[in-house]
């Protein structure tokens, strides 16, 4: 049967498993709009304030969900607000999928009302971007960038649609939801080494990333972790793979890792390092990086090995296939020695209180985490709240933290809570600071649209609190443009979105609001306030090690 470009995009997206779409319309996917119009019993699109906010919604709702997140904006600058977006999903390999409309073929280059060059921006902030350009290629293009999207080391990709293509007609065939490519098996020989490696260690430390996430291989690496007799150390990214309350997890390492984590990489004789990348925030001074330990790196992408870390083994392929053929292959082992020195390195948060009735990050993320369930959401935007979740939540499943780790795109939080929430159905809590909120409120307006179970806790310390404290410690405290000196009451800011809001200036009335807040299944916003010199620690500084980290 014959069909236009709009109504074969979206029966193919339907065909792929879609259910859920982000966007925001613009005269060059007006047509798209009218099929999904037609199609809105079959497909859900949720109209955003913002085509960034569609961005991080999708990357949301993937992280969350597992599946391809999906976005659709118009040609021009509906398509360079996705960029931001599309950047922060690659950096993090978070498979997307983004539809843009662009005008007609016979205009494009003649700098037409809304055109840019969207192939080419999107290029270096994609896994891959396709123009189309006959409306024969339109559905089997589509379901190409489904594939790449999930196949291998995920990421966003980007199917431009000239409006011409999508008005055009050819015989349309349906086909099944594409499959991943089948990942490489890792030669076994190698494996086999990994195995000697493991057996001679003393001190073996497990290094998880966002891979494992992305591999489903959470239980097997929290298995491989118990016989191994290792402790576990993570990324930001991969800080959901183990349950956080296990003795074996230590927690983030790096620049504002646990004490604990950062200490016990020093001091490692092995490190198994699973789905990471070896980012400069998470390694310090790469020369000092585990400068006592042998690093095994297993990844699916053979790219990061040697990268950034020169590893003694290098192992690329599929991930749980790795790491179940350890596990299974792996005798039990002990390190009674090393137990007790990693206990040595542990430090527990002390029950300190804030003065003048300000309360403390600490205990405002306890409060949450006391009455969220372990299916509970929780997103983050950037900067030193970020930090302080990453320390203290305590995560007891996988894909239950969104947050922008690569990229540190402040602003992302709002989308990436909605995205979640929408996917799951779960309550879903974003704890953000009043900068980062300050980049992206407007998407408050869609959470009240949409009625979702979003519970917004702003840590408010009147700051810009990462760029303060870096202006603290290395630049002789010159405070330029980190007072936000901003008059917003965010009390009545949630009021006139249609939102619930409270405010909390100490302990009480912190639990006060949240116990409405957590009754309540509608957007609320808790505006904290927080000294604005409360800092995170530990801190190691850039380049730096375990020989200069600042613990105050």
């Amino acid at each position: 049967m014959e069909r236009s470009g709009c109504q074969i995009l979206i029966e193919t997206l339907i065909e792929q498993g879609v259910t859920t779409i982000f966007g925001y319309p613009g005269g060059q996917v007006l047509n798209i709009y009218d099929e999904l119009y037609k199609n809105k019993h079959r497909i859900n699109h949720v109209l955003t304030a913002h085509e960034q906010g569609a961005s991080h919604a999708a990357d949301g709702y993937s992280r969350a969900s597992g599946e391809v997140g999906v976005c659709l904006a118009t040609s021009g600058p509906g398509a360079t607000n996705l960029i931001t977006g599309l950047a922060t999903a690659k950096a993090d390999s978070i498979p997307m999928v983004a539809i843009t409309g662009n005008v007609p073929m016979e205009l494009i280059g003649s700098d037409s009302f809304q055109e840019v060059d969207t192939f080419g921006l999107s290029i270096t902030v994609t896994k891959h971007s396709f123009r189309v350009n006959n409306v024969e290629e339109l559905a089997d293009t589509v379901r190409e960038a489904f594939r790449l999207a999930k196949s291998g080391r995920p990421g966003p990709v980007l199917v431009d649609i000239p409006k011409n293509i999508q008005l055009d007609k050819t015989e349309y065939a349906p086909k099944g939801v594409v499959e991943k490519n089948p990942d490489p098996k890792p030669d076994t020989a190698l494996l086999d080494q990994a195995l000697e490696m493991i057996n001679e260690c003393k001190r073996p430390i497990i290094y998880c990333g966002g891979g494992v996430i992305n591999a489903n291989a959470s239980e097997i690496i929290t298995k491989l972790t118990e016989k191994t007799d290792a402790f576990m150390v993570c990324s930001m990214m991969g800080l959901t793979a183990m349950d956080n309350s296990h003795p074996k997890y230590l927690g983030m390492s790096g620049m504002h890792g646990r004490f604990a984590a950062t200490k016990a990489i020093s001091e490692c004789d092995l490190v198994i390092a699973a789905g990471v990348r070896f980012t400069d925030r998470a390694t310090g001074n790469r020369k000092k990086f585990a400068s006592n330990a042998k690093i095994i790196h297993l990844d699916i992408d053979s790219a990061e090995h040697g990268k950034n870390i020169d590893a003694t083994l290098q192992i690329p392929g599929d991930l749980n296939f790795a790491l179940c053929y350890i596990a299974t292959k792996l005798e039990p082992q002990k390190h009674p020695e090393w137990e007790e020195a990693v206990a040595s390195y542990k430090n527990k948060t002390k029950d300190v209180y804030a003065p003048n009735g300000y309360l403390l990050p600490w205990q405002i993320i306890a409060a949450v985490n006391q009455r969220a369930t372990p299916e509970t959401n929780i997103a983050t935007d950037v900067g030193q709240h970020q930090m302080w979740v990453a320390q203290y939540y305590n995560f007891k499943k996988p894909r239950t933290f969104q947050t922008s780790g690569g990229l540190g795109t402040m602003g992302y939080g709002m989308g990436a809570a909605m995205g979640a929430a929408m996917a799951t159905g779960n309550r879903t809590v974003l704890f953000t600071g009043d900068g980062s909120f300050g980049m992206n409120l407007n998407e408050l307006a869609t959470a009240v649209s949409q009625n979702l179970p979003l519970i917004i806790v702003i840590l408010n310390n009147g700051v810009l609190g990462m760029i303060r404290q870096w202006q603290n410690i290395f630049f002789e405290n010159h405070f330029m443009s980190s007072d936000l000196e901003r008059k917003t009451d965010f009390v009545k800011l949630a009021d006139a979105f249609g939102a619930t809001g409270f405010r909390a200036a100490n302990l009480a009335q912190l639990n006060e609001a949240l116990d409405k807040a957590f009754a309540l299944n509608c957007p609320v916003v808790i505006d904290c306030l927080i000294p604005d010199e409360e800092s995170v620690f530990p801190m190691v500084p850039p380049n730096g090690s375990m020989d200069n980290i600042i613990l105050k």
